[in-house]
Formats: structure tokens, C-alpha cells, sequence
């Protein structure tokens, strides 16, 4: 197998400099504590995956009302960027660099997890299917209640303080997650929004959340810095249903954020659950109407990851699953060496098992 130096060559996304274009795509491992605070076991487990030339980190809690799941960090307390700042240093020392994933989750949560058993928010009191993972085990998404419009401003000012936060943790930038059926893709959908306010209605009113967002982000890190992922048609978590119109939607939003000239897009290409489905949604339209970077997502491996790069389609291609068991994966698709795979049972919490003691192919 030959190597292909695009896919290796160094580049910048935005103001970021990467040592190759594989970046390592946020993964969800539960193994923080119930605080939010990650253990030292975290420190090493990026620190081996170093090489990305992006880490995308696992979803963070903006505030203890954007959790929903038990056992994910956080970035809203003192306590939270210590833990993080011990991260970041150690990715910087190994040579990478590494942006922190901004999360609330809206609905996809559980009345365990807020704070004095509080109901979930979201744009519109609809129920959420599936399954989301509490103390304990797995349960049911409890009903949500609709956010009040002076409501809104506040969470804005969440993710401004959690952006606030990243920077003082060391990180080389922020990714605000508007993908995944989570907050931001609640109010996009009109699917699961139905307000009748500024922030329902029309495509602009139900993008303005996501693009008022970055914008504030934006404000502490430059734009240059922030990035923002999408998933036009992935319907996990929540068994979320579709937007009424997938291309014009999301390309409407990526018009919007490109006006704000971010550091890239990040898109999820198809279903992350179940048939991809990519085929049923134009990415490179949407690609185009950013105008920026463009970082490819979902059912990547080496030689369809090189040719994306090759032919322009995309500025870095981001790797989920396989860098779970493989913490030197940019070196065994460099050289064409086996992947590992981790089972399934290994993804979510736990201790080092299946976390950080995955060896290298060396």
C-alpha cells in the first residue's frame, strides 16, 4: 500500500495549524466522574492519540442544564478546567493540537441528571425516543418543558462562559456541536421545533440559535477558531425525526455561518446509526455554501479518506471508532498497518480497560 502525502501533509483549518489531515473525531466515553471532572486516565488517553492533526474532544457539558448523560465532562466550573487544562498541556507536550466540542443536549436527557430533578428543556415540549444513559444504566429521555424566549439569552451567555473557560484550559479552539438531535438541532428542526417566536417558524428563525452561538463563541476566540458541526440527516439520538427540507435548511445555516468566516464546518455525512444514507443529502453543496474548511465525517476509511482529500472534497477527514483501539491510527494508515477493533462493551465507561491501554502497532 502506498502512502499519499495529502492526506499526511501538514495544513491550517482556520487559524490551527495540523501536523497531517486526519483529525480524531468526538467520541463519547463516559468516564469522567457525576462532577464532570475528568480523572487523570483522560490526560493519557489523549495524549496518546496526539498525532491527530486535529482532536475533536468527546461532547462537554456547558452548564449542569446541558447534561445528559452520566459520567461526561464538563467545562462550567473552576474544578472542570483544571482537569481539562492537565489535558491540553499533555497533548501540546506530545506536539498536537485539540478544540473542545461545546454541548447541551436540550431533551436527550433525564430528570436524574438536572439539577433538583428539573425537567429537560428544549425549543418545544415534545417527547424524545430512545434511550439515554443515567446512573445505573440506560432510561427513557423524560418529557421536556419549552424554554421561555427570555430564556435563550441565558443559554447564549452558557456557551459564551464555557468558550471563556476552553481558552482558559489551553485548548487551540472551540466546536460548537449543533449536530446529533442534541440543543442547537432541536431548534433547527422543524421536526422538534414548533415555537411561534423568533426562534420558530421561518429557516432563519429556527437556524438563529446555532448562528447566534457561534457568533458569541466567536467573541472570545475569534472566529478563526470555532468551528461548527452539523448532521443534516442523522436521526440519533432522540429517534429524531427529519427536517421537512434536509438541503434547504441546513444550506440556508451554512450560508449564515460562512458570513461569520469560522475555522470549518464539520459534517456528519449520513445516519451514524443503521444505513449511512449519505447519497440522500448533497455534502458538497453544502460544502460550497460555507466557503470555508470543511471537515468530512462518518464511514471514512484510508483510501476514500485520500481521495476526499486528493480531489479537494474536504480540508480534513475526521476518524471516530478506529481511533478508539488504535491510538497511533495515523501511523497504521500511513503505513498500512491492521487496525484493531475495539468492542462495543469497551466504548462507554468503565476505567482503563478499553480506554487507555490499547497498544500501539509498534
Amino acid at each position: 500500500m502506498t502512502t499519499t502525502p495529502d492526506l499526511f501533509a501538514p495544513a491550517h483549518i482556520g487559524a490551527i495549524p495540523v501536523a497531517n489531515r486526519i483529525a480524531m473525531a468526538p467520541l463519547t466515553r463516559a468516564r469522567a466522574g457525576m462532577d464532570g471532572v475528568h480523572t487523570p486516565l483522560a490526560v493519557d488517553y489523549y495524549r496518546q492519540r496526539a498525532t491527530a492533526g486535529l482532536i475533536i474532544t468527546e461532547a462537554t457539558n456547558i452548564s449542569r442544564q446541558g447534561r445528559g448523560y452520566a459520567y461526561t465532562p464538563g467545562i462550567y466550573t473552576p474544578e472542570h478546567v483544571t482537569a481539562w487544562k492537565a489535558v491540553t498541556d499533555a497533548v501540546h507536550q506530545a506536539g498536537g493540537h485539540i478544540v473542545l466540542q461545546l454541548w447541551h443536549v436540550g431533551r436527550i436527557s433525564h430528570t436524574s441528571l438536572q439539577e433538583g430533578g428539573a425537567a429537560p428543556v428544549a425549543p418545544s415540549a415534545l417527547q424524545a425516543g430512545g434511550e439515554t444513559y443515567v446512573e445505573g444504566g440506560f432510561a427513557q429521555p423524560s418529557p421536556p418543558r419549552a424554554l421561555e424566549t427570555a430564556e435563550i439569552a441565558g443559554i447564549i451567555d452558557d456557551y459564551r462562559n464555557a468558550a471563556r473557560n476552553a481558552k482558559a484550559a489551553g485548548f487551540d479552539g472551540v466546536e460548537v456541536h449543533s449536530a446529533n438531535n442534541y440543543l442547537l438541532e432541536q431548534f433547527i428542526r422543524d421536526s422538534t421545533n414548533h415555537r411561534t417566536d423568533r426562534y420558530g417558524g421561518s429557516v432563519e428563525n429556527r437556524t438563529r440559535l446555532t448562528v447566534e452561538v457561534a457568533q458569541a463563541v466567536a467573541e472570545i476566540w475569534g472566529s478563526d477558531r470555532v468551528g461548527v458541526r452539523l448532521s443534516p440527516i442523522t436521526q440519533a439520538a432522540g429517534n429524531t425525526p427529519l427536517d421537512s427540507d434536509p438541503n434547504g435548511t441546513y444550506g440556508f445555516l451554512a450560508e449564515r455561518l460562512g458570513e461569520l468566516n469560522l475555522a470549518y464546518l464539520h459534517c456528519v455525512e449520513g445516519q451514524t446509526r443503521g444505513p449511512n444514507g449519505a447519497q440522500n443529502f448533497d455534502f458538497q453543496a453544502l460544502r460550497r455554501k460555507f466557503g470555508g474548511g470543511y471537515i468530512a465525517n462518518n464511514g471514512y476509511d484510508r483510501d476514500l479518506a485520500a481521495r476526499t482529500i486528493a480531489e479537494g472534497r474536504a480540508d480534513m477527514v475526521a476518524f471516530g471508532r478506529p481511533f478508539i483501539a488504535n491510538p497511533d491510527l495515523v501511523h497504521r494508515l500511513k503505513t498500512g498497518a491492521p487496525l484493531a477493533q475495539a468492542p462495543q462493551e469497551a466504548f462507554y465507561g468503565g476505567g482503563a480497560k478499553g480506554y487507555t491501554d490499547w497498544p500501539s502497532a509498534a
